[in-house]
């Protein structure tokens, strides 16, 4: 059985709830992604949310915040995490049950990875019914 770790990419980029979302999206730029967990302070792995391109513009631009507007006011919290030690289907069918592209990955509370759909389909490893649950997400998402 294929796990986790085997396929998540490790060092991820993070930001803090205090950065402000113009650092964040300057970081997604840099790094050319469009997610990025939030861990609780500047070279912390406690990883307390995530904020994605779409909160900036739905929950940060759409509500009339600036760019000094802080991560801590549009990010997401309490989001489901995947463990090192999960298989690839188990991490797939979460994917899919919540509608999401990427996982972080934890260590109890620690950050140690994000596993995504990209890393997953490139190895076409998925069970039938996730694989075909995350194309329905890829599809629906663009």
């Amino acid at each position: 059985m294929k796990k986790v770790q085997e396929f998540m990419s490790k060092n991820s980029v993070t930001v803090t709830p205090q950065d402000t979302i113009q650092e964040t999206a300057l970081k997604m730029k840099n790094h050319d992604t469009g997610f990025i967990p939030v861990v609780d302070g500047v070279g912390s792995d406690k990883l307390v949310g995530c904020i994605t391109d779409r909160d900036i513009v739905i929950r940060g631009i759409a509500q009339k915040h600036n760019a000094d507007c802080l991560v801590q006011e549009i990010m997401t919290t309490g989001i489901r995490t995947a463990t090192a030690e999960m298989s690839v289907d188990e991490a797939a069918e979460l994917m899919a049950e919540q509608q999401i592209r990427r996982l972080p990955v934890t260590e109890g509370e620690r950050l140690i990875g994000v596993i995504s759909i990209g890393d997953l389909a490139v190895r076409n490893i998925f069970a039938d019914n996730a694989g075909q649950a995350l194309s329905q997400i890829s599809e629906h998402l663009h």
